[in-house]
């Protein structure tokens, strides 16, 4: 065996005997000794350069040295919906039953960047999540909940920046040094366009507040990931995994190249970068995907943008179950479902996760139905086995040869993009946006044909079927609520300052001085989502999609 392959072997040796373990029996359940990881008994060139050891580039088998054997997983459990105070009831009941991590949820409104009391927002005040418009909401959502202690996940993009500014104050409030928050904010404005299609200004302008709030973070909160470049809302447009993977990729490539453009140096922004993907029904297609994520993120960040830090070079990510998934019908298998998808996803080693709820294509979840799915994570970690072993599927003729593949897929995708331009142009074309279309209507097309099957909606049909599974409903008086406490918090802030201080962020709109400062002084003065959105619409304008075919 060549001297310097013995000596990764060695150095990842020392740095798992150097790492934290868990106190836990990593044995199989009939007291068979299992090996922390599992490799070729000679070491070649190939492996290394493809695979290599955990905790080493190019961090194919993961991103630490002893993975799971460590510290598990995040858990969180997407929560949010009606008004503050509830939220804030559901946040500690999950937090209060082993939930490790908090992941909120906005309603549609607050996601938009409109008050709840703006024309728009008519009837859909805490439906689809938790109605936040003020600095007085955001201290509600997380009273007695303290800050310094709990990492939390924030799912905006629009108005992001805002939003950040609102927990920020939130946490100034407590008291709590800003530099030793934790968490992460969605805050992926390209794939909005791409898919999810909730954006607010138009693409450049978009990607100039982020990349104010990475020089931010960067300055004063070191351990808050900014930006989680997210591959999951692409995948529920309907892309193929290899398009998922490779659209969300070159988002994150956009950023990093925005962010040197700005001045930051790489290494010292790109360790707090996160990323996050979907986990669907294709089990080793899954896995194969977030080992190829790894490899490509490592490999372009030190070849192409330099990044010289270990931590630049590891893609770390979150994964959420397939919403898309989910049916309707015969709500109950959808349990089944998510734990094959939360099992691909410990497999190819995420840190973090959300399980989707059955009943969520129904309503938003039930305590109960919530809880069965916080409790199937626990379940994976601690009686499947599966987290005794890095990287378990290393090695699988089938799973390399899928990984590779995947691989390819994406540089291929690579190529086009730079082709016509990078990602923004191909967004204003509406190439993203028709290669996804297309990959829709092929999957729906194999559905309708029964050339995929869907259990229970498909085939294996129940005639007249009765749903008896317990649905979460909103209560109407929450967008009253809202609006009534939005009316209080007008009439007793000074209405000079909040004037002031959106002009102070229209000021910052036309020059190159960063963004964050103005609207966490807004936000405190107590200047609503809606006013600070308007005023940088004033200056940033907004943005229609161009219509394709």
């Amino acid at each position: 065996m060549d001297k310097k392959n013995i000596k990764k072997l060695k150095d990842w040796q020392d740095k798992v005997k150097n790492s934290q373990a868990r106190n836990y029996n990593f044995d199989t359940a009939s007291g068979k000794q299992n090996n922390l990881l599992y490799y070729p008994s000679e070491i070649s060139d190939a492996y290394i350069k493809k695979l290599g050891f955990p905790g080493q580039y190019p961090y194919t088998r993961g991103i630490h040295p002893n993975l799971y054997r460590g510290k598990l997983w995040t858990m969180r459990q997407f929560a949010g919906f009606g008004s503050p105070q509830e939220t804030n009831e559901r946040f500690k009941f999950l937090l209060k039953n082993g939930q490790t991590g908090l992941s909120v949820a906005f309603d549609m409104p607050t996601l938009m960047g409109y008050d709840p009391d703006h024309e728009f927002s008519l009837g859909e005040v805490g439906h689809c999540g938790v109605s936040i418009s003020n600095l007085e909401d955001m201290e509600i959502l997380f009273d007695g909940i303290d800050l310094s202690k709990v990492s939390v996940s924030m799912t905006i993009n629009g108005p992001a920046i805002i939003v950040f500014a609102f927990y920020v104050a939130v946490a100034k409030k407590q008291g709590v040094d800003i530099s030793q928050l934790r968490g992460t904010l969605q805050n992926d404005i390209l794939k909005e366009y791409i898919a999810q299609k909730e954006w607010i200004f138009p693409p450049k302008e978009s990607v100039r507040v982020i990349t104010d709030m990475m020089s931010f973070c960067n300055d004063k909160m070191p351990k808050y990931n900014t930006i989680s470049i997210s591959g999951y809302h692409i995948r529920e447009a309907g892309s193929t995994a290899a398009q998922e993977l490779a659209f969300t990729l070159a988002n994150g490539f956009t950023y990093v190249e925005h962010a040197m453009a700005a001045g930051l140096d790489v290494d010292e922004f790109a360790p707090r970068l996160s990323f996050f993907f979907n986990s669907h029904l294709d089990f080793f297609e899954e896995v194969a995907k977030y080992r190829a994520a790894r490899r490509i993120w490592a490999k372009r960040m030190k070849e192409k943008y330099g990044a010289k830090k270990e931590k630049s070079l590891m893609l770390r990510f979150h994964t959420q179950t397939a919403g898309f998934s989910l049916t309707a019908q015969q709500p109950e298998i959808n349990i089944a479902r998510t734990s094959f998808q939360a099992l691909a996803a410990v497999m190819g080693g995420t840190q973090s996760l959300h399980t989707n709820s059955m009943d969520e294509t129904l309503a938003l979840p039930s305590e109960k139905a919530a809880e069965i799915a916080l409790r199937t994570q626990q379940l994976i970690a601690y009686e499947t086995g599966v987290t005794n072993v890095i990287d378990p599927l290393g090695g699988s003729w089938y799973v390399e040869e899928l990984t590779d593949s995947i691989e390819q897929d994406a540089l291929n995708y690579f190529e086009e993009i730079e082709k016509n331009g990078g990602v923004i142009e191909c967004i204003e074309t509406g190439y993203l946006q028709k290669e996804i279309s297309d990959a829709s209507s092929d999957y729906q097309m194999k559905v309708d044909s029964k050339d995929r099957i869907i259990v229970g909606m498909t085939e294996f049909i129940k005639e007249n079927e009765e749903i008896e599974i317990p649905i979460l409903e909103i209560r109407k008086e929450v967008e009253d609520e809202q609006n009534e406490r939005l009316s209080k918090v007008k009439d007793k802030r000074n209405s000079n300052d909040v004037k002031e201080s959106l002009l102070k962020i229209q000021d910052c709109c036309k020059t190159n001085e960063n963004l964050m400062p103005a609207i966490i002084a807004a936000v405190e003065s107590y200047a609503t989502l809606g006013e600070i959105v308007d005023s940088m619409k004033d200056v940033f304008g907004e943005w229609q999609e161009k219509v394709f075919f």
